[in-house]
């Protein structure tokens, strides 16, 4: 079931009104069941899968909270992890592995086709992990119901697409009776219209566009891939952020906060800055779970710096078994690390901010373009186009065979909107102007939602973190 579908229209309405007449103590029971649901609609079969990762996490923790045995706790620790990883394994990464590697082994083999993903199968599978995790290291006591675990880790609005709560900031405001007149109304409506408007106004129109080239990179001079390539990361941060923004405003219906997960990642100014803006949960969990069990900084300095590209190579594999998010992976990290060296090097050199946000902006394009492309072929198709082939006059006819100008015109001025919404937040601008509260941003969530209808892509088109 997908935000964008007429079913979840239906739904939502649904499960709210039952959840608020419910007696306070068959609420959780009742929204575990809607949970449940909502993940069955994708794959009857891989709710089992939901289901049986999640309990053994439960159990799992449960033994390690009990037990005072180091060797003990350390081995079912390592059990659990095994067992989450050996599925994602599986189902995301043995097709990969396999048309990989056996080739190098043998010449007698057969190409695999890429298995069913089940939908949020890397988001549910994290959040599992960072608990049992988090038990063996002595934050919580494992000393819940399995009914309210099962919640946790289910939660409809965040479970296929994130973020990925902790357990110290969800667990414990599904432990607490809810009241229907605390529910923040206004915060719901402004998420959920502009997280609408984002994903099917902005992100699937232009994916219109983006797709058809990245389908077919070989009939594009290098300033169209480029372009593209722009135009895709506007695309993927409209795409996952609407997301984030409908599943925090549809939480809060049921007087649940959830964690932040983007903070306008496109005006950083530094690559370390995006990533204390871009998909927090994940690069927060990437952080405390991984980098810090590789020992972090408290290691050697080449051993440190080694940590960081190892996060970034893993977190590239996270995204999708295919080479091309290794190397985008790899990208991030190396001039990740450039930029650390620098710093210790130059610790009081600060570049001016518009010469910052063009560096991150163009290293942003180029190394997502990594992430969007087909093939490793392709990828090395649009670089050497883009750096041997530049051709800015084709451009606009080659644009113009993908769409027409009308149609492009609008995508670019939708880009501009959200870039303008987003500066105001950044930098206040507008908020002290007279009405600003009263009269203007009423008027603009009006305006948003009268666009999703005028301009919004209706097709029910799947977020692109799904097959994450």
């Amino acid at each position: 079931m997908l935000f964008n579908s007429l079913i979840f229209l239906i739904f939502l309405p649904c499960v709210f009104t039952l959840y608020w007449l419910l007696d306070p103590k068959w609420r959780n029971v009742f929204l575990l069941g809607a949970s449940y649901y909502f993940y069955f609609s994708y794959n009857p079969w891989f709710l089992l899968l939901l289901t049986g990762t999640s309990a053994l996490d439960f159990y799992v923790a449960r033994l390690i909270s009990v037990s005072d045995k180091p060797a003990r706790r350390k081995a079912l620790l390592a059990f659990s992890i095994s067992c989450n990883i050996g599925v994602l394994f599986i189902f995301k990464y043995f097709v990969f592995f396999y048309n990989t590697f056996v080739p190098l082994l043998t010449s007698h083999y057969s190409v695999l086709t890429t298995l069913i993903i089940p939908a949020g199968l890397s988001f549910y599978t994290f959040q599992s992990i960072s608990y049992t995790i988090d038990v063996y290291r002595g934050k919580y006591k494992a000393d819940d119901s399995l009914s309210d675990f099962l919640l946790y880790v289910s939660f409809f609005p965040h479970m296929v697409a994130g973020p990925i709560v902790r357990y110290n900031s969800l667990m414990p405001q599904l432990k607490v009776a809810q009241h229907f007149r605390r529910i923040d109304w206004e915060a719901f409506a402004k998420l959920t219209i502009w997280g609408y408007f984002k994903k099917m106004v902005i992100a699937d129109n232009l994916s219109s566009i983006v797709t058809p080239v990245f389908n077919d990179v070989g009939h594009y001079s290098g300033s169209t891939l480029l372009f593209a390539g722009f135009l895709f990361v506007v695309q993927v941060y409209a795409d996952f952020s609407g997301y984030s923004d409908i599943a925090t405003g549809v939480a809060k219906l049921f007087g649940i906060d959830l964690s932040l997960n983007w903070r306008r990642p496109l005006f950083s100014k530094s690559l370390h800055e995006f990533w204390t803006r871009n998909h927090i949960s994940i690069t927060t969990w990437f952080r405390d779970y991984l980098y810090i069990g590789l020992g972090g900084n408290r290691v050697s300095y080449p051993r440190w710096l080694l940590n960081i590209f190892l996060v970034f190579l893993i977190s590239g594999l996270w995204h999708g078994a295919n080479l091309t998010f290794v190397i985008w992976g790899s990208m991030h990290g190396l001039v990740f690390i450039i930029e650390t060296v620098a710093l210790r090097r130059f610790p009081g050199f600060k570049a001016p901010k518009l010469i910052g946000w063009a560096y991150l902006m163009a290293f942003h394009t180029l190394s997502l373009i990594a992430f969007r492309a087909l093939s490793v072929q392709d990828l090395g198709y649009i670089y050497k186009q883009i750096f041997t082939g530049f051709h800015p006059g084709f451009m606009l006819t080659e644009l113009m065979q993908v769409s027409n100008l009308f149609f492009l015109t609008v995508c670019i001025l939708l880009i501009i909107l959200m870039f303008l919404k987003e500066a105001n937040e950044e930098y206040a601008f507008l908020n002290k102007a007279k009405g600003f509260d009263s009269v203007y941003k009423p008027a603009f969530f009006i305006a948003a939602l009268a666009g999703i209808f005028l301009l919004g892509n209706f097709n029910a088109n799947q977020f692109i973190y799904f097959q994450f």
